[in-house]
Order: C-alpha cells, then sequence, then structure tokens
C-alpha cells in the first residue's frame, strides 16, 4: 500500500512540476520572467483561470485549444507534463521496489530521517530527470542546450554519486574510500565530454565546419556524473541509433529531400536524442547490460 500512495504521489507531483517546465519551455528561450505575468493565452494574452491550469486535465477537457482566441494549444503540454509524472511515478515504484511494506516502516522510513541527505539523493534523481525532459525539448525546438542548466546538473550529479557510494558502502559495512568514487566520477565526467570533443574535432577536420556544439559535451558530462561513464555511453549509443533513424525517416520524405544540399545542411537535435538515451539508460541501463552480457557469452 505504502508502495502504491507513493508511486502516485510521486506521478501527481511529477504532473504538477511538469506544467511549471512547459511554462519554463515556453518563456526561457524568449528571455522572459517564469513567475511574471500570470499563465496566459500567447496568442491573445487572456490570462489563465485556474482551471485552465490543472495538468493534463485541463487540455483535454479544451481540446488543446484556448477557450478565448481557439488558437491550437501544442501537443508539448501534456506530454511534457505527462512524460514527468511518469518518470518520477516509475523511479519511486522502483526505489520502493527492493522494500517489503515491513521494511519500510520499521527501518527504512526511519533511516531517512536520521540520514536526509538519502532523502535528498533521491528528490536529486527527480530533478535530473526533469533536468532530460527539460533539455531535450530546449534542443529539439531552440537547437539549445544553456549551461545554467547542464553545468548546475553536472555539479548535482556529482554530489549525488558521492552520496551513493558512500551509502552503498555503509550498507555493506565497509569503509567508504570516497576518494575513490570521486576521482571515478570525475573520470567519468571528463571521459564523456571528450568523447564529444574528440568527434567534434575529427568532423572539423573532414567537413571544415562544426558538426556537433559544446553544449552536446556538456551534456554528455551531465550523463556520466548521475549515470557513470557505462551509463553514458548507453545514452550515446541510443542516442546516435534514435538520431540516424529520424535522420533515415526525413530523408525518404520527399519535401524533407527537396534540394539535397539543403537536407544536407539541416540540424538535427542530437542533445534530445542523448537525453531520451538517458532516460532509458537511468530507468532500463541495468537489465539492457545484462542482457548484453548474456548475448556476448560472458
Amino acid at each position: 500500500m505504502i508502495r502504491i500512495l507513493g508511486t502516485i504521489f510521486a506521478g501527481l507531483l511529477g504532473l504538477a512540476f511538469g506544467s511549471f517546465l512547459n511554462v519554463c519551455l515556453s518563456r526561457w528561450p524568449a528571455g522572459e520572467s517564469v513567475v511574471k505575468p500570470r499563465s496566459h493565452c500567447r496568442q491573445c494574452n487572456r490570462t489563465l483561470a485556474w482551471w485552465e491550469n490543472v495538468p493534463l486535465i485541463s487540455w483535454l477537457a479544451l481540446r488543446g485549444r484556448c477557450r478565448t482566441c481557439h488558437s491550437w494549444i501544442s501537443w508539448r503540454y501534456p506530454l511534457v507534463e505527462l512524460t514527468v509524472g511518469l518518470l518520477w511515478a516509475s523511479q519511486v515504484w522502483k526505489y520502493l521496489s527492493v522494500w517489503s511494506q515491513e521494511d519500510l516502516l520499521t527501518y527504512y522510513l526511519p533511516y531517512l530521517i536520521r540520514h536526509p541527505e538519502r532523502l535528498g539523493y533521491m528528490v536529486g534523481w527527480a530533478i535530473f530527470l526533469w533536468l532530460l525532459v527539460a533539455l531535450s525539448v530546449l534542443d529539439a525546438e531552440n537547437l539549445w542546450l544553456p549551461d545554467w542548466l547542464t553545468l548546475p546538473g553536472i555539479l548535482l550529479g556529482f554530489i549525488c554519486t558521492v552520496i551513493r557510494t558512500r551509502f552503498l558502502f555503509e550498507m555493506e559495512h565497509a569503509n567508504p574510500p570516497l576518494r575513490l568514487g570521486m576521482l571515478e566520477c570525475i573520470f567519468s565526467i571528463l571521459a564523456a565530454a571528450a568523447l564529444i570533443l574528440l568527434i567534434r574535432w575529427v568532423y572539423w577536420l573532414i567537413r571544415r565546419r562544426e558538426g556537433i556544439g559544446l553544449g552536446d559535451a556538456k551534456l554528455m558530462a551531465l550523463l556520466a556524473a548521475w549515470l557513470g561513464l557505462p551509463g553514458a555511453l548507453l545514452s550515446f549509443g541510443l542516442g546516435v541509433v534514435l538520431g540516424a533513424l529520424v535522420a533515415v525517416i526525413l530523408l525518404v520524405i520527399p519535401s524533407a529531400r527537396r534540394g539535397s544540399e539543403r537536407w544536407a545542411m539541416s540540424k538535427l537535435p542530437l542533445g534530445t536524442f542523448l537525453c531520451i538515451g538517458g532516460i532509458i539508460s537511468s530507468l532500463w541501463g541495468q537489465p539492457i547490460f545484462n542482457a548484453y552480457l548474456r548475448w556476448a557469452g560472458f
């Protein structure tokens, strides 16, 4: 029961923060404040009533149209809200699945009260998933991965990784080699960023123009800070495959192929695909690694 209630609460909270994220995604690129003015239609500027701001439900009730000017409300709004809600709910379900209800009441919840940094670690993961959704949409819509999102995300990931390292060694009743864990995390961050920088440099040598932005290198560093180097490499591999599939689909669309030079110069949001790969890696990374090892015969 606690597991179910916790998952439902996390999902509802995710819907609310997904709604706030939609405000940010609409206003950040325009340099507007996310606090003022109140939520309004971006076509007719009418201030929205409270019931028009209910996550997911309002969009469905309004059938995706403004109540006044009947302009279309993008699919991005319900999709972002639903995505954040499902991600947060799935993470809480995953965390609570390793504990029985009796252990939750007698051990884990009192442990979190005595060690609030562990609760902070769980909140940190929620922020990480929120950031991935934010960065994926920003790159898809604006080809923009702002430093003031990626760089704090790297720092937060480093802190949470250190907390996780200490927690794991406490569970094994061993002295936590924090220095070793910190060095491993720093190496993962630098190696992941170096991979993108190397590809960027090779592309420039061949084509004499920029092919991958520096924002993608910082995004890879963010993924490594949270997922480790193997998780970041899995995210990169998944992102490259997804990007290639999208490129092939665009290639077979006649309107996209009109003018080979224009098609060759078109830009795809690599950051969006990396974020999707990061979400998959964070949720199912270990099962994917295990399946690969079995397939490889290890």
